[in-house]
């Protein structure tokens, strides 16, 4: 019994030297994250982990150990060298794999940046400013149009988290399938496909999937990933069509060179449906819910006049108030607020003054670096479009915003994002003015996902008011 004992001791003493003697140890953080990741777990499972990381940064300043074998960074010099450097950055951690497709890897998921460089060689052009606005923007403008004739038609308020959910379905897969575009805007059956990737929880199933992998075949139905039989079907039957219209994605990545096969062509416009849907819809609805705001009125009524002051002619790029109001709404709510984390190459690396061993998870998450340093964004938590028009700091604030991520694994769909964002902001609030509705009661405080956020409620009531006045 006494040997048991001592060597009990023994491997604790060794645990314990292990941990204190590495150098992810000696940064900033609380002292149980030196010897347990279990705290940082427990907050992933309660969708707090966002918050929790924060409020750590808070504290401790833009390096925080977070468990024994992960760092959270908030700084520029971070961002850099985690997400941009040596081509694309450090590899991806093995929770990308919660996000394959049918079962395939996608290039989101896929982990190693020349695997990702690849995939992303084959399907960038589609995704270049000039192919959207070319061969894009009329249709992304005609679906503007029918959201805005929704809300137009309703009586009193109008649940706009519904309707730009559909504008964004409807936005992408014309992009993706044309012909073979969904009209969830106008068509029920569109509709209910909508509603099967958007209203769900699924944030503590996955991350069961990803801790205990082993137990997954003994897990009960219940607690399997979410179906999506609509969604499924459909994203099939289009990548099989036959003659898609040329500018497509899926006419990209099924012409007669492409090297993919019918899965993984379905599998990677399945990932592109899903994240359009999710990033475009609730960045929308979190923009809106500001600016409807009574303390935000000033930003509309400037928006109004932008708008108004220009012909129609005019490229929704030359709008610096419409794309300052945009990047501020991504700032404060970025569609994907948390964190991307990656594993430090071999050797180690120095990264923000520290050395990190190969191997350790690191990561920056938007929601932090967006409101850490109060010099570069004062006032953090406020909405204040009005900063990005300051010429004072412009740069550090551009260098600093970081809700498309960044470097070779950056967000891909950037440019169409953009391009919606600005075509349906345009068509509201160059006509109405919007106001939060008395029967609105819905939480609208960002809710993590399993990557991505939305508002709580999964609600946001608005009045659209027609403009009858000029201003001056």
């Amino acid at each position: 019994m006494l040997s048991l004992w001592f060597v009990g001791a023994i491997c604790l003493g060794i645990f314990v030297f292990q941990r204190l003697s590495s150098p992810v140890a000696k940064l900033p953080g609380p002292w149980y994250t030196r010897f347990t990741s279990l705290i940082i777990k427990y907050h992933e499972f309660s969708a707090r982990r966002r918050i929790f990381i924060h409020w750590l940064h808070q504290k401790y300043g833009p390096i925080v150990r977070i468990a024994p074998n992960e760092v959270s960074f908030a700084s520029l010099d971070a961002i850099r060298e985690i997400y941009a450097s040596g081509g694309s950055g450090y590899d991806k951690t093995e929770y990308y794999d919660l996000f394959r497709q049918f079962g395939t890897k996608t290039m989101f998921s896929t982990l190693d940046k020349k695997s990702h460089g690849e995939r992303k060689r084959q399907l960038a052009d589609r995704y270049a400013m000039s192919n959207v606005m070319r061969d894009h923007v009329s249709a992304i403008r005609e679906r503007a149009k029918s959201f805005v004739s929704e809300c137009a038609a309703a009586v009193k308020s109008v649940d706009i988290y519904v309707y730009l959910h559909c504008y964004a379905l409807d936005c992408v897969t014309n992009f993706m399938f044309s012909p073979g575009g969904l009209n969830s805007l106008t068509n029920t059956n569109d509709f209910e496909l909508m509603e099967e990737l958007t209203y769900h929880q699924s944030l503590q199933i996955n991350l069961l999937h990803y801790y205990l992998p082993q137990f997954v075949p003994y897990f009960p139905s219940w607690l399997m990933p979410r179906r999506a039989p609509k969604a499924n079907d459909y994203v099939h039957r289009v990548t099989a069509q036959k003659s898609p219209d040329d500018h497509t994605l899926v006419s990209r990545l099924t012409r007669e060179t492409s090297s993919l096969t019918h899965l993984q062509i379905a599998a990677e416009c399945k990932d592109h449906m899903a994240a359009g849907i999710d990033t475009t819809g609730d960045g929308l609805c979190f923009l809106m819910w500001e600016l409807s705001q009574p303390q935000n009125m000033e930003f509309q009524d400037c928006l109004y006049k932008e708008l108004c002051s220009v012909t129609d002619d005019t490229s929704i790029d030359r709008l610096p108030y419409l794309d300052a109001i945009i990047k501020e709404a991504l700032r404060c709510s970025p569609p994907i607020p948390m964190s991307f984390p990656r594993y430090v190459p071999r050797g180690g690396r120095t990264i923000d003054g520290e050395f990190i061993p190969e191997g350790t998870i690191v990561s920056c998450q938007p929601y932090t670096v967006h409101r850490l340093n109060e010099q570069i964004f004062p006032e953090p938590d406020r909405f204040n479009p009005n900063r990005w028009l300051e010429e004072e700091g412009l740069h550090e604030r551009n260098r600093l915003f970081f809700a498309f991520g960044t470097g070779g694994r950056g967000c891909t769909g950037r440019n169409l994002a953009m391009t919606e964002m600005k075509v349906l902001l345009h068509e509201v609030y160059s006509r109405f003015r919007t106001t939060v509705a008395p029967d609105m009661n819905g939480s609208m405080e960002i809710d993590d996902q399993i990557i991505s956020s939305r508002p709580k409620g999964q609600t946001c009531k608005l009045i659209f008011t027609p403009r009858a006045d000029k201003l001056s």
